[in-house]
Order: structure tokens, then sequence, then C-alpha cells
């Protein structure tokens, strides 16, 4: 343990980050170099949890004529399907998995409770969080906000196509300046969409740091658990 900066830690994967290249579904191929670097900082001794989205499989169009709760229910679908090629992928790999939901799904995962979440960790397990809140209108990464506040998470690590947070979007402005460090407030302030608004003010309310850094090399999961300054940090 004397190796590592966190003992425990919540990491926010995308769905599109399980995606790869194929943007729609599961890449295997990612899921399992993801996985492996999860493996690896699991035998750190470090308590790991992940909280997942489902847009690889559905992103709900606001606006468009379905209704936006019934989006949003087929959206925390998604997340139990992504949820469960995770567990698959680290169980394969020797790693103690508990697929966690915030809708009830029985046979395929324990409802999410918070004590035995935390007994799950506390033994080694790796706690998968799917279904979001579980309510719509609420996004997976205020799931992710609320989970790290409720397992006192150390950090929260968010994994993004890009390697940080920037003053722009870097894929269509050159002149984009990336922050090394930043504050909740900035953040809202500036409206950089990091995160939404609810899970920003969570994470600030509650006073948990945020790495973003770029999934791209999953080996950078490892090395911000080591302590290198990969990212950007919210706090």
């Amino acid at each position: 343990m004397s190796k590592v900066k966190y003992k425990r830690i919540l990491l926010k994967l995308s769905g599109e980050a399980l995606a790869g290249d194929k943007k729609t579904g599961v890449d295997a191929e990612i899921v399992g170099n993801i996985c492996d670097k999860i493996k690896e900082v699991v035998d750190f001794g470090v308590q790991v949890s992940i909280v997942v989205g489902g847009g690889n499989f559905w992103r709900g169009r606001y606006g468009s004529e379905m209704e936006r709760t019934t989006s949003d229910y087929m959206g925390m679908l998604a997340t139990a399907m992504n949820g469960l090629a995770l567990q698959d992928a680290l169980e394969s790999r020797g790693v103690y998995t508990r697929l966690q939901t915030a809708i009830e799904m029985r046979e395929i995962a324990e409802p999410y409770i918070k004590r035995k979440a935390i007994k799950h960790l506390e033994k080694g397990r790796v706690v998968i969080f799917a279904c979001g809140t579980g309510n719509p209108y609420f996004t997976t990464d205020t799931a992710g906000a609320l989970r790290a506040a409720e397992t006192d998470a150390e950090v929260i690590l968010l994994a993004k196509t890009i390697d940080g947070v920037y003053s722009a979007d870097p894929k269509t402005d050159k002149t984009a300046v990336k922050y090394d460090e930043i504050s909740y407030l900035d953040i809202l302030n500036k409206d950089l969409k990091v995160m939404d608004s609810t899970a920003t003010s969570l994470c600030r309310d509650n006073n948990i740091p945020l790495i973003v850094f770029g999934i791209d090399n999953p080996e950078n999961i490892v090395r911000i658990i080591k302590g290198e300054n990969i990212g950007t940090i919210v706090k």
C-alpha cells in the first residue's frame, strides 16, 4: 500500500470509452485493456468502485418524439449491459466483483445498498455501479459523484477521450489551453462541461477531488494511483 497515493477510488467510465473506434457496442479488446489496469490497481491493495455510462448503446435525444423519462430509463438499462461486460472481463482476470444496480434486477445483479457496497470494497472486491441513480433527469456523472460521496471515495477518476480540462474543446479550437489544476467554482462559472452542473456541485459541496484524464492510454489509471500528475485535478 505504501506505493500508492489513494486507498479507495471511484472510476467513472463513459459507455463510449468501452466502444473504442467502433463508437457503438462493446470492444472486447478495449474493455480488456482497461480491466488489465484495474486489476493492477486492485493488486496494489486499492479499493476500486466503478460507475459506468451507457452512451455506446443509447443516448437520449432530448427534444425528439420520445418522452424524456422513457429515454433516461433506456439509458439506465444500457449501463447495466456495460456493467455486465466489465464484470465478466474483470472476473476472467481473477478479480472478484459485485455488480450493483440502482434499479432492481435480481437475476443479474445486487440492488444498490451502501453498507453492502462498502463491505465489498473492504473485502477487496471491485464494485460496479450501474443504472445511474435510478432516477430520470440525472446523469451517470451525478451517479458517480453520489456514489463517491456515499462510499467515502478519496478521489474520482473521470476517464475522458481528451487528456484533461481545457478552456475550450481542443478538437475544434486550437487555441484551447489545458489546465493542470482548476476549482469546481471555475468550472461552473466558465461552463466548461467537464461534468453536468449537478455532479460538479455535488463534488464541490462534499470536497471530493476529481482527476480528469485520457482513457486512450489505460496505463494512466495506474500512473495516477502511483501519484503521477496526469490530466487535470479539480478541487
